[in-house]
């Protein structure tokens, strides 16, 4: 049995290409089909999970069928949103002939790199601290694998950079109440608003670090690329302690299919196997085969989902079981 079956989160990520949506989405599925209560999001800029489930869907939970909710986030709509709630913590914390001059700033930070990605970790926080207690299962499809690492690596550098902004103002108030203040506390509502967002962070950061909560997966295919760049993406996230216990490798040539031509690249695609087991010990492996059609009803992303099921059961059998 899989350790996925037990977390309540799970991060989906791979190399564009690889069939990581239609993985998440089957798996979403296969919980659904299982009665459990199940919301799958999507933080690709490239979103099809819409196209997936033929079924319009943006950023509030959206009804899919019985057991199982979509969201799609956009990042640069989650930026101006991120933006626009940092100008309304400061209404009224600066003085008025200042506020032209900081929204400015704020603008001017708004276009710096990495702000998009703070703003989408910003929203899948609250995804993840709002509706935890309101579904079983929540599956983040995230962005190929560059995008994934960076966004799952700012829990812990967000963290400190608020837990110094939080000591900074601190210091800066007990300074106040030492020389201004005749030693009363200074009200200060900025660093009530940091010190919220402070906790805010520590605790998505215990959720997505605690491995009884939270899974994270890759999906790769048996080819010399997306090995390499899935191995780098696995060592990448055991730096941050988010640890890969499980990958879906999809699209693996089945035994029925015949012809010379399939035969040779069975042949290639087994010495791609034989690395994936040799340079991934320490993970599961699931394999999904590459089907005769493209997935692109809901039978055949049932398929998939029964397909999937029966790999984080342990009950498929495939030739790898043999080495």
């Amino acid at each position: 049995m899989n350790e996925l079956l037990k977390k309540r989160i799970i991060f989906v990520g791979g190399k564009g290409g690889v069939g990581k949506s239609t993985a998440s989405a089957a798996l979403a599925l296969a919980f659904s089909k299982k009665e459990e209560k199940t919301l799958i999001v999507s933080t690709d800029p490239a979103h099809n999970l819409g196209d997936i489930f033929y079924k319009k869907i943006d950023d509030q939970p959206v009804k899919i069928r019985e057991h199982l909710w979509g969201m799609e986030i956009h990042p640069e709509k989650e930026s101006k949103r991120y933006i626009e709630s940092v100008k309304d913590n400061l209404k009224g914390l600066v003085k008025s002939r200042m506020v032209e001059e900081v929204h400015r700033q704020i603008d001017m930070a708004s276009a710096s790199p990495g702000a998009d990605e703070a703003a989408l970790f910003d929203r899948i926080v609250s995804i993840i601290l709002n509706e935890v207690d309101h579904f079983d299962k929540i599956i983040f499809d995230t962005a190929p694998t560059g995008h994934t690492i960076r966004l799952l690596s700012l829990p812990e550098l967000m963290t400190v950079w608020m837990e110094g902004m939080v000591d900074r103002r601190k210091k800066i108030n007990d300074n106040y109440t030492q020389l201004l203040n005749d030693g009363e506390p200074v009200e200060d509502p900025i660093f009530d608003v940091l010190q919220t967002r402070k906790e805010k962070f520590i605790n998505a950061r215990d959720i997505l670090l605690d491995p009884s909560k939270t899974g994270f997966t890759f999906v790769l295919i048996p080819e010399r690329l997306p090995i390499l760049e899935t191995q780098t993406a696995v060592k990448q996230l055991d730096s941050y302690h988010l640890h890969v216990r499980t990958l879906i490798v999809n699209k693996v040539l089945p035994e029925h299919a015949d012809g010379d031509f399939l035969r040779k690249r069975r042949q290639q695609e087994e010495t791609y196997l034989q690395e994936i087991r040799k340079t991934f010990k320490k993970q599961d492996l699931l394999h999904i085969p590459l089907y005769e059609e493209d997935v692109s009803d809901m039978d055949k992303l049932t398929q998939f989902a029964n397909q999937l099921w029966q790999e984080l059961k342990g009950e498929a059998y495939h030739e790898s079981n043999r080495s």
